[in-house]
């Protein structure tokens, strides 16, 4: 029913506008061209491929200057300026100002200014003296006054000078994960290198809807003073779904994953590092049979004499200068803040050292990969029992203070803004109810026929765990949490500052850490 009404849309659009459908068509060419080249399989080793010789009528569709302008995905293209609030001005009032402005005209410019001065005031006394006295009938009165609203007409929602795509370099670079992605550069008209990262065997719908969130979140990040004058922002990118398996990327340049930041001072320490903490890593991964104290002693072990905290040597290193080292530095824990109490509401998991990135420039972390939403983490086979990533590496880059003083009073900021705007950011969570982009396969038999039935009688189909998830975010933005050790819930709510201190514990309880996946690198 979706698909015939938006074909019908755009059917009464091109009769309206003759060029769209030309453009429809040559977008519709592109979104299959890019689908092939995702889900084109790359032999093992191969680490480049020609677009020339292997998808041969991809770049010449795109060399003739007859193609119809296609603007390129970034974020700053593909976010929509909204307007300043509307101007309301009453009639009564507009007109004795044109009429006074009229009786002015012959007068000097000195006597002009003061009649008006004064008339301003005069009626800033009535109608204070009138709101004082009557106010009944100050609202009778502008009831009856009639007002206009003024809307800016110069207003832009998109950027005046767009870049459009032009062509698309012939090397395509092919990275060593586990799917093969590739890296694609397209040249805009503005002759700049515009890179993407093309992922196949995702769906990338729940990154690009997660990344709405965080971007609606800025907007209230601007907004509230204490934010704004620390200047706390997410750092996003655009995430372009093709279909429900794939999907384009922005590449955001000087990005290093944590993992490479900190081995690397890790073989700068020890000449066998690689060789050592492979063994040892092993040893300790073997131990999931082991009992909880086993563990634990093993974990203690592994991080004493093997994995001690170094990451504060990168900022050293990276930023010799002092003023640039405290900004960086600043950046970083302010950041890593930020994101630590946005995935705890969201319940974002796999916060492995992969899908954290550090931009080299700026120090501030980066996050990728928001496939694990709502809590899904607890759901594995050995699950996530920690809010966020806060090893002890990560705290050791925040400086002597560690998580007290900025860390602490950030993720304190950051929660009461949460709370205050939970209605505005819960109404963009609750879309998933009605766009179930959630897992059902844990869903029951109850709930999967009650899916079914609204889907044959024609309405929307409402994911009934995407209900509970919300309930669980409405819970958490209240303060009700669950300590992980005992596995018991706190009957009461927390206030901000609990709740902030109660997260920080559990982030950072070795108990909890040694009873990560292996693969999660607690002891990074």
């Amino acid at each position: 029913m979706r698909r015939d009404r938006c074909i019908a849309i755009w059917n009464e659009a091109s009769t309206i506008e003759p060029g769209l459908h030309d453009f429809v068509i040559q977008a519709t060419v592109l979104i299959k061209q890019l689908d092939t080249l995702c889900m084109h399989a790359v032999t093992y080793g191969q680490n480049k491929i020609s677009l020339s010789a292997q998808f041969k009528s991809f770049k010449r569709s795109y060399a003739s200057d007859t193609a119809c302008p296609i603007l390129i995905p970034i974020q700053s293209q593909m976010q929509v300026c909204l307007p300043p609030p509307p101007v309301r001005f009453s009639l009564s009032t507009t007109a004795a100002h044109v009429q006074q402005h009229t009786l002015n005209a012959d007068l000097p410019s000195d006597a002009a200014v003061k009649l008006t001065a004064m008339a301003n005031k005069q009626g800033q006394l009535g109608r204070t003296t009138a709101r004082k006295n009557a106010p009944a009938a100050a609202t009778t009165t502008a009831a009856k006054v009639q007002q206009k609203t003024y809307y800016d007409a110069r207003h832009q929602p998109f950027p005046d000078a767009v870049v459009t795509i032009l062509s698309f370099d012939d090397t395509i670079d092919v990275l060593s994960s586990l799917q093969r992605p590739k890296k694609i550069v397209i040249r805009g008209s503005d002759g700049q290198a515009y890179p993407f990262l093309c992922k196949s065997q995702d769906d990338l719908r729940v990154d690009s809807r997660c990344l709405d969130f965080c971007h609606l979140f800025n907007k209230c990040l601007k907004k509230n003073s204490e934010t704004r004058r620390r200047q706390l922002n997410i750092r996003t990118y655009a995430v372009y779904p093709i279909n429900e398996r794939c999907g384009l990327i922005e590449w955001l340049p000087n990005l290093c994953t944590f993992r490479s930041l900190v081995t690397k001072f890790y073989r700068q320490r020890s000449s066998n590092f690689s060789e050592v903490s492979n063994r040892e890593i092993k040893v300790y991964g073997n131990s999931k049979d082991k009992t909880k104290e086993a563990r634990y002693n093993d974990f203690l072990k592994l991080l004493a004499f093997h994995q001690p905290a170094v990451f504060h040597q990168y900022f050293f290193a990276a930023y010799p200068d002092p003023n640039r080292w405290y900004i960086t530095r600043m950046n970083f824990v302010r950041s890593t803040a930020v994101m630590s109490m946005i995935g705890y509401i969201m319940g974002l998991g796999d916060r492995h050292c992969e899908n954290i990135l550090i931009d080299t420039c700026t120090g501030e972390t980066v996050h990728v990969d928001f496939n694990c939403l709502f809590n899904k983490g607890l759901t594995f086979e050995i699950p996530e029992k920690v809010p966020f990533r806060l090893t002890h590496n990560i705290v050791d880059g925040m400086g002597t203070l560690g998580v007290e003083g900025v860390f602490r009073k950030t993720c304190e900021i950051i929660l009461h803004l949460i709370r205050d705007e939970r209605e505005l950011l819960v109404s963009v969570l609750k879309t998933f109810i009605y766009d179930p982009l959630v897992e059902w396969k844990s869903a029951t038999r109850e709930e999967v026929a009650i899916m079914k039935k609204q889907q044959i009688e024609g309405g929307e189909v409402v994911n009934m765990k995407a209900q509970t998830h919300v309930r669980n975010i409405l819970e958490r933005v209240r303060g009700y949490c669950t300590d992980e050790l005992t596995g018991k819930r706190v009957v009461l709510p927390l206030s901000v500052e609990g709740q902030v201190d109660h997260l920080i514990q559990q982030a950072t309880s070795n108990e909890l850490l040694c009873q990560m996946f292996i693969g999660w690198a607690a002891y990074l």
